[in-house]
């Protein structure tokens, strides 16, 4: 098999999740500029940025030339909650991309990813949940659902973000914001209900506890990052109706999503080491990397917004954490990529009939 064969199959079978790798490495880009470790900060940043170029070539070319494909995944409860993070992806990359002064560029993703946001916020739960004629569907929620918050908070960070910038559209900007964390609230409560009933009602099984279900913390962290930005925005009818709420159960959910690390950890170690699932790279494991690296830039945002040192030093301990997790998982992607995709297939040599010995 060839190359260009061997790549028609990954596009074809490309995990409408993988913008992950962007959202893990832009949030990690920006916990590290916020530290000071601008070189590292920048770093990432280039990859994040390779990364989103190279999955938005990838994903047209899968819309384009395997549709079929494509819409059995929207169909696919299981999976198509995985399309949201495009819309993290571009989001937490514009906000990065911010810190380095490309305030236009931010601009075009979010709104590129307000409007995706929009209509993938009612296209998915009805391709996949409500529209199929597969039931019960409950029995495919898992923690990709977590992924629709993640988005809709992301969006409410971006324009947050912004509002100092575009002076003229502070209050729309304030108002997106606002609305874009409250939505994100009420899907948290909804897919947590959802992912709850499954597991209590229907065969947990070791395999059946994937990466996904960190991205349960790492929805409530995005909640907290975008709850500590809409604190610290400028005065604007929503802001100031909503701030003093904003700020309280931010430091609730931070508290939440700290008391999930135990249940995950141990969740992880009842897979791999009691059950001996084999530990190898998959996609999907970037949505673990992004929950610890949105934890540590939730605790360092809130330590400021908050005035909480505690919560901040938890958060930049925390970072490192990140750090190492990003390094291990992006070592395996890549030696992932060359040995399935990359490295060259050696064929055995025919021996001609005439020298073959009867």
């Amino acid at each position: 098999m060839d190359l260009s064969t061997r790549s028609s199959a990954a596009v074809r079978s490309l995990a409408p999740g993988y913008f992950a790798l962007v959202m893990s490495s832009g949030i990690i880009s920006v916990g590290l500029h916020l530290r000071g470790f601008d070189v590292a900060s920048l770093t990432l940043l280039i990859i994040a940025v390779v990364a989103y170029v190279v999955l938005v070539v990838l994903s047209t070319w899968r819309l384009v030339s395997f549709r079929t494909a494509l819409r059995s995944d929207m169909a696919d409860s299981s999976r198509a909650f995985g399309f949201f993070t495009f819309i993290a992806g571009s989001n937490v990359l514009g906000v990065r991309l911010m810190m380095q002064g490309w305030h236009s560029t931010a601009a075009v993703l979010l709104l590129v990813a307000a409007v995706t946001w929009l209509v993938l916020g009612y296209v998915i739960p009805w391709t996949a949940v409500l529209g199929t004629t597969e039931r019960p569907v409950l029995a495919k929620a898992n923690g990709t659902w977590f992924i629709w918050v993640v988005a809709s908070e992301s969006v409410a960070i971006a324009a947050a973000a912004l509002q100092p910038v575009y002076v003229d559209l502070d209050r729309l900007l304030a108002a997106v914001a606002v609305f874009a964390w409250a939505v994100g609230l009420f899907l948290y409560a909804a897919a947590g209900v959802f992912v709850a009933a499954r597991m209590l009602q229907y065969p947990l099984r070791p395999t059946d506890l994937t990466a996904p279900y960190w991205v349960a913390m790492g929805a409530c962290s995005i909640t907290v990052v975008a709850g500590a930005q809409i604190v610290e925005m400028a005065d604007a009818p929503m802001v100031d109706a909503t701030r003093g709420l904003i700020a309280g159960l931010a430091v609730v959910i931070w508290a939440f999503a700290t008391w999930l690390f135990p249940p995950l950890i141990a969740a992880g170690w009842w897979r791999h080491r009691v059950h001996k699932v084999p530990l190898t790279y998959d996609s999907s494991l970037w949505s673990i990397v992004f929950p610890l690296g949105m934890y540590a830039v939730a605790g360092i945002y809130l330590g400021r917004a908050d005035d909480l040192p505690l919560v901040g030093a938890v958060g930049e301990t925390e970072l490192w954490v990140a750090v190492v997790v990003w390094l291990l998982v992006f070592a395996s992607m890549l030696h992932h990529l060359w040995t399935t995709l990359l490295r060259p297939r050696v064929t055995p040599a025919k021996i001609p009939s005439d020298r073959i010995v009867p």
